[in-house]
C-alpha cells in the first residue's frame, strides 16, 4: 500500500501545456474546475473533498496552474475534468471564507483524502511553494514570468527558464538484529514526539550513499543492507521523500548528533503499542508514519490523533 500521499488519480496532461491561450480554452470548458489556494491552505466541502468550482468563475490571480485532467468520477468532478490551481490573496481569501479554521493545510488532512483529492492537494501545494520563491531571477534578480500552463517561469532580461525544483530527501527504517525499530527526537519537538531519521540527498550523491552518510550522522550508527521501499511528494516546500529500510547492530553506541536529533531509542513492537497513547508519531499524512506502521504491521493510534480530537 502505498502512503497517503503518493496516491493520485490525476493525467498531468503535460502537452496542454504548450498551448498559450490554455487557461482561455480551459475557462470555455464545462468541465474545467478550480482548486482556490491561500498561503498554501485549502476549503473543503461537506463530506471532506477537496472544495473545487467553476474555472469560469475563480477570481483572477497572478499564479495560476494547470494541473491535468481527472482520470477518475470523484463527487465534484467527472472523470476528464481540467484541474488548476488557482493562488489568491488575502482579500480574495476573505471574501471567500474569512474564518481561517476553514481553510485546512495539507498536513492536517492530507491522508483523508481521496486519491485524486491527495494528488492535486499535493502537486498545487509544491508548485504554490516553488511560484512564491522563484518570483525573480537567480542570476540577475530581474522579475520572471508565469509559461507553460504555470509549469515555467522565464527570466525577462536574460530570457532563462526555470522549472519546478525538486529536492530528493531519504528517509529510514533502521531496524536491529531484535528487529527493533530506531526512532529519534528533535530538539526543538516535544518531549515524547519520535520518528524515523532523515536527510536531503547532496550534490553527486547516491541514494544509498546518503543513507549511510544521513544515518551515520544523526544516530552515530553504520547501516548496511539499504533498501528502497517506496516514496512520497512531501511539499513543504518542494521535496521528494524517498524510503528506505537498512539495518544496524544494536551493539554499536547510539550517538545523537546534538543538532537535529538530541535523543534515540530501539523500540520494539510490544513497548510502541504499550506506550502508543503517550508517545507523538509523525503526522498520519506523512511517509514517516506509514514507514514505521509498515513495520509496526497495522494501524497505530498515538498520541497525535488523541491530542487532535479526530479534527482535520
Amino acid at each position: 500500500q502505498l502512503p497517503p500521499l503518493a496516491r493520485s488519480a490525476l493525467d498531468r496532461d503535460y502537452l496542454l501545456r504548450a498551448n498559450p491561450d490554455l487557461f482561455s480554452v480551459l475557462r470555455d470548458q464545462a468541465n474545467s474546475m478550480a482548486l482556490l489556494m491561500y498561503k498554501g491552505k485549502v476549503l473543503l466541502g461537506h463530506d471532506l473533498s477537496l472544495s473545487l468550482i467553476p474555472l469560469s468563475s475563480a477570481p483572477a490571480a497572478k499564479v495560476m496552474v494547470y494541473l491535468g485532467r481527472s482520470t477518475e468520477d470523484a463527487t465534484s468532478v467527472a472523470a476528464g475534468s481540467a484541474i488548476c490551481l488557482v493562488v489568491i490573496d488575502q482579500a480574495q481569501a476573505n471574501s471567500i471564507e474569512p474564518n481561517p479554521e476553514r481553510w485546512i493545510s495539507l498536513r492536517s488532512t492530507g491522508a483523508g483524502l481521496s486519491d485524486l483529492d491527495a494528488g492535486i492537494f499535493t502537486q498545487a501545494l509544491a508548485l504554490s511553494n516553488w511560484h512564491q520563491s522563484h518570483t525573480h531571477c537567480p542570476s540577475c534578480g530581474s522579475e520572471t514570468a508565469i509559461e507553460q500552463g504555470g509549469w515555467v517561469r522565464r527570466c525577462t532580461l536574460e530570457d532563462l527558464e526555470l522549472f519546478p525544483r525538486t529536492d530528493p530527501a531519504v528517509i529510514v527504517s533502521i531496524i536491529d538484529e531484535k528487529d527493533r525499530i530506531l526512532l529519534g527526537s528533535q530538539g526543538i519537538w516535544e518531549q515524547n514526539r519520535w520518528s524515523i531519521l532523515a536527510g536531503f540527498v547532496e550534490p553527486g550523491e547516491s541514494l544509498e550513499a546518503a543513507v549511510a552518510r544521513e544515518m551515520k550522522e544523526e544516530s552515530g550508527l553504520d547501516v548496511t543492507d539499504a533498501k528502497y521501499t517506496y516514496s512520497q511528494g512531501w511539499p513543504y516546500p518542494y521535496s521528494l521523500m524517498l524510503g528506505f529500510s537498512a539495518r544496524a547492530n544494536s551493539s554499536q553506541q547510539l550517538r545523537p548528533d546534538g543538532e537535529e536529533i538530541t535523543k534515540l531509542r530501539w523500540f520494539s513492537r510490544e513497548e510502541l503499542a504499550s506506550e502508543a497513547k503517550e508517545i507523538l508519531l509523525p503526522g498520519q499524512a506523512s511517509i514517516s508514519r506509514a514507514m514505521i506502521e509498515l513495520w509496526f504491521g497495522k494501524e497505530i493510534v498515538s498520541a497525535t490523533e488523541n491530542a487532535s480530537n479526530g479534527k482535520r
